[in-house]
C-alpha cells in the first residue's frame, strides 16, 4: 500500500509503515539524529529528529513516526533549528571536549552536528560524571565518561546480537550503559564481536590499539614481520581514504604494507582455502561415517565464544578446523619457516582483520600450535590509521603481488568475508570430494544475500546435503534451539551443514571495519568480494596449486595427523557470567 504526503512542500510517495525520517531521506532531506541507526529499531531517545505536522501542535519524532496519508510535514524551520541546537548543547554538557585525543575524532556524529549547528561556545554548565574506564577485556574498552546515553550499544548487543552483555543501569543523569550489576566487561557474556563499537556514535566504546606493537616489531632488526590480511579488509579499507565501499584494494594493500616496512606479505585467503580443505573433508567424513551432524562452521570467533557460553551442549557440532587466520599463522611459523630456512622464533606474525573478536582468538590456548601462531591482530581501522600516519597516498598507490608460497588464493577463499561465503566455498569443494566431479555452477545463490536465515539443499549427485546460513548472532537462536531439540530426542536436525556468523552481513561488517556500516554499505562490500571471486581463474579451494603443494610436501592429506596437530582446535564450555561460582 502506498502512502502520499508532503515534506517541506515536496510530494513523497512511500510504502505503508515507512517512517517520516525515511520518507524525508527519500525526498533528499536529511533530518539530524543521534540515537537512530538503520540496523536498529527506532528508539527516539535523543530528540534531534523532531518535526512538525501542519495543523497540529504536537511535535513528532521522525524516526519513530510512521507516515500517514495526507500528512504535511515540516522538518526545518527556525524553531526546530533552535530546539535541535539546544539538544546538541545539552548533550555536549555531559560529554568531554577531548576531541583531539579521541579515537573517533573527525568520525564522531556529535562532533559533526556541533560543527553543522555552529556551536562555538558551551552555554550550559558542564555536568560531567567522573566514571572509570573499563578495559578489563584488553580488547574492547568502555569509556562511560564519553557516553551520551543514546542506547545504541545496548540495542545492538541485545536485539541484533542477542548477547545481553550491556544494559541500562540507573536512571536520569546517573544512567550508564554497562554489564549487569556494573560487572567488568570481562565478567559479562560479551563475545568480543565489536558491534557496540561500530554502532556507537561517539568514542565511548573502542578497540584496544595494538598499532605500536606492530611498529616496534618492524623496527626490531631481530624480527621478521610477516603480515596476512583477511578477505573483507580489501573491500573496506579504501573507505578510510575516501574511496567507495566495495572497491577492491588488494594490490594496493600489499604495497602499503611493504612501505610500512613489513618483510613478507601473505594473504589470509590462502588460509581460507586451507580451511576449506579441512572443513569440507571433515563434513564429508561426518556424513559418510554417521558422525555428529549438523556440522557448524568454526571460522567466526564471536560465534565460537557465543556457543561456548550459551550452547555448550552443541560444541561437538562445531567443526574442529581452525579459522583461516589461525591456520595461516600456524603455517607461517611451520611450513613456510621451514621452506624459507628461517628460525620460527624470529617471525612476528601480524593479522589485519575486520573483527575485534580476532584479538581475543589469538589468546585461546586451544587454537595455538606454535607457541603463538599470530602475535598481534590489527583491525581495518587500525591499519588505516598507520597508513595515514606514514603519509602513504593509499588511493593512488601502485599495485604489487603477494609473496609466495602462502599467498596464492582462489575465488572460494575471497568470499569467506560475506555471509554464506564459507558455506558456498565448502560446497564447491565438498561436492568434488563426494562425487569426484566438479560443481559446474560454483555460484550457490540460495546462500547469498542479507536474509537473516537462509536454508537450502545442495544435491551432491544424488546425496542431498541440507544447509542453513545465519548471520547476526540473535538470529542463530532459532536454528540452535532446533538442533538442540532434535538432539534431546535422539534425532538429527534437518541440516547437515550450518554456517553462523556473529555480525550482520558477515565479516564485511565486522566490529573492526570502518565506521558507518549499514545495509547499503554491506551490499557494496559484498559485491566487491563476489567480483573478486569472479575475476579469479581458479574458484575452488582444492584447485589452488599452492594448497596442493602444501599437502604434497607437508601435511600429506586433509585430516592427517599432522594436519590435526597444526590446523585443528578444540573447545570448552564457558560460564555466561564469569564470576559465577
Amino acid at each position: 500500500m502506498k502512502i502520499h504526503l508532503t515534506i517541506n512542500g515536496i510530494p513523497v510517495e512511500v510504502e505503508a509503515g515507512t517512517s517520516v525520517l525515511e520518507a524525508a531521506r527519500k525526498a533528499g532531506i536529511r533530518i539530524p539524529t543521534l540515537c537512530y541507526h538503520p540496523d536498529l529499531k527506532p528508539f527516539g531517545s535523543c530528540g534531534l529528529c523532531v518535526c512538525k505536522q501542519e495543523g497540529s501542535a504536537k511535535i513528532l519524532r521522525a524516526c519513530a513516526t510512521p507516515c500517514a496519508e495526507g500528512m504535511k510535514i515540516i522538518t526545518h524551520d527556525q524553531e526546530l533549528y533552535e530546539v535541535r541546537k539546544t539538544i546538541i548543547e545539552l548533550t555536549m554538557s555531559t560529554h568531554p571536549t577531548s576531541c583531539l585525543t579521541c579515537v573517533r575524532n573527525n568520525k564522531c556524529e556529535l562532533q559533526k552536528l556541533a560543527i553543522e549547528y555552529g556551536i562555538r561556545e558551551q552555554p550550559f554548565q558542564p555536568r560531567l560524571k567522573d566514571r572509570k574506564i573499563d578495559d578489563s577485556t584488553h580488547i574492547i574498552t568502555l569509556d562511560p565518561y564519553k557516553c551520551i546515553k543514546c542506547g545504541r550499544c545496548v540495542q545492538v548487543c541485545q536485539e541484533l546480537q542477542g548477547v545481553y552483555a550491556l544494559e541500562f543501569i540507573g536512571r536520569g543523569d546517573s544512567t550508564v550503559m554497562s554489564p549487569a550489576a556494573n560487572l567488568p566487561l570481562n565478567e559479562s557474556p560479551c563475545i568480543k564481536c565489536g558491534q557496540c563499537i561500530t554502532h556507537c556514535p561517539v568514542g565511548a566504546i573502542y578497540e584496544q590499539d595494538d598499532v605500536s606493537d606492530m611498529m616496534k616489531a618492524i623496527s626490531d632488526p631481530d624480527k621478521i614481520v610477516a603480515v596476512q590480511m583477511a578477505p573483507s579488509v580489501r573491500v573496506a579499507i579504501g573507505e578510510e581514504f575516501g574511496m567507495e565501499p566495495g572497491e577492491i584494494t588488494t594490490g594496493r594493500l600489499y604495497t602499503a604494507l611493504r612501505r610500512l616496512g613489513v618483510d613478507y606479505v601473505f594473504d589470509t585467503n590462502f588460509g581460507a582455502d586451507l580451511t576449506i580443505m579441512e572443513e569440507a573433508s571433515e563434513l564429508v567424513e561426518r556424513i559418510k561415517n554417521n558422525g555428529v551432524l549438523p556440522q557448524f562452521t568454526s571460522c567466526c570467533p564471536g560465534w565460537v565464544n557465543y556457543v561456548e557460553e550459551y550452547y555448550p551442549e552443541l560444541l561437538e557440532n562445531l567443526s574442529t578446523a581452525k579459522s583461516p587466520m589461525m591456520m595461516q599463522g600456524a603455517v607461517t611459523k611451520t611450513y613456510w619457516a621451514q621452506k624459507a630456512g628461517i628460525d620460527p622464533g624470529r617471525i612476528y606474525s601480524v593479522a589485519i582483520m575486520p573483527c575485534t573478536a580476532k584479538k581475543d582468538e589469538i589468546r585461546r590456548p586451544m587454537s595455538v600450535s606454535t607457541g603463538k601462531d599470530v602475535d598481534v591482530v590489527l583491525t581495518t581501522r587500525e591499519l588505516g590509521r598507520i597508513i595515514s600516519q606514514y603519509g602513504i597516498d593509499f588511493k593512488n598507490l601502485e599495485e604489487s603481488e603477494v609473496d609466495s608460497p602462502i599467498g596464492e588464493y582462489t575465488g572460494a577463499a575471497t568470499i569467506f568475508g560475506v555471509t554464506g561465503g564459507v558455506m558456498e566455498a565448502a560446497v564447491r569443494s565438498a561436492y568434488s570430494f563426494v562425487t569426484g566431479k566438479e560443481l559446474e555452477n560454483v555460484e550457490v545463490q540460495p546462500v547469498r544475500g542479507l536474509e537473516e536465515v537462509k536454508k537450502g539443499t545442495v544435491d551432491f549427485n544424488g546425496t542431498p546435503v541440507r544447509v542453513a546460513v545465519v548471520h547476526g548472532m540473535a538470529n542463530a537462536k532459532q536454528i540452535l534451539e532446533e538442533v538442540k531439540a532434535a538432539k534431546a530426542k535422539g534425532e538429527r536436525a534437518p541440516y547437515e551443514f550450518i554456517e553462523i556468523m556473529a555480525c550482520r552481513g558477515g565479516c564485511i561488517a565486522g566490529g573492526g571495519q570502518p565506521i558507518g556500516t549499514d545495509d547499503e554499505v554491506r551490499l557494496k562490500r559484498t559485491k566487491g568480494l563476489y567480483t573478486d571471486d569472479e575475476k579469479c581463474t581458479l574458484r575452488r579451494s582444492h584447485e589452488n596449486p599452492s594448497i596442493k603443494k602444501i599437502y604434497e610436501d607437508y601435511y600429506g592429506k586433509p585430516l592427517s595427523h599432522k594436519a590435526h596437530e597444526e590446523l585443528h582446535t578444540s573447545y570448552r564450555p564457558q560460564k555466561i557470567y564469569k564470576d559465577e561460582a
